[in-house]
């Protein structure tokens, strides 16, 4: 039988999971040259990254893999398999996932650059940053847990 702990530990680890699955899947889907949800791999790197980047394979498999890597160490962790290296490869996408939130604070206080009228600054507002400190903080409580 699970406990509340344990149930909460569970969670917690299927939801980072599925965002770091969704994101390695966005990156393989990109990895195939196809730029949706933009109509082009410059208009994608602008909204994605507020600033041009290639989404050529070269760049994009090597993310797809290692999203896809720390998801099911993540998963791994939340179900007490694993050992010690899903729990640092836990508390290593909290430290990513904190360190892209706190840049997207500086991006939302015009600290750090980014393009005037790209969709960018909107989506950090909205989403990046928010989901980013968000699941960080998940993930550091969960890399935490033993």
């Amino acid at each position: 039988m699970h406990t509340d702990d344990d149930t909460t530990r569970r969670r917690t680890g299927t939801a980072l999971a599925a965002l770091l699955a969704a994101d390695g899947l966005a990156h393989l889907y990109w990895a195939t040259g196809a730029t949706w949800p933009a109509p082009s791999e410059r208009a994608l790197s602008l909204a994605v990254l507020g600033t041009e980047v290639s989404f050529a394979p070269p760049v994009v498999l090597p993310l797809a893999a290692l999203t896809l890597t720390a998801g099911a160490a993540v998963l791994a962790h939340s179900r007490h398999r694993g050992g010690r290296a899903a729990r640092a490869v836990t508390g290593a996408v909290a430290a990513g996932l904190a360190v892209r939130g706190l840049a997207g604070l500086g991006w939302a206080a015009g600290l750090l650059p980014s393009p005037p009228g790209s969709p960018f600054h909107a989506l950090n507002l909205a989403v990046y940053t928010p989901a980013c400190l968000g699941f960080g903080w998940a993930a550091a409580r969960l890399a935490r847990a033993r």
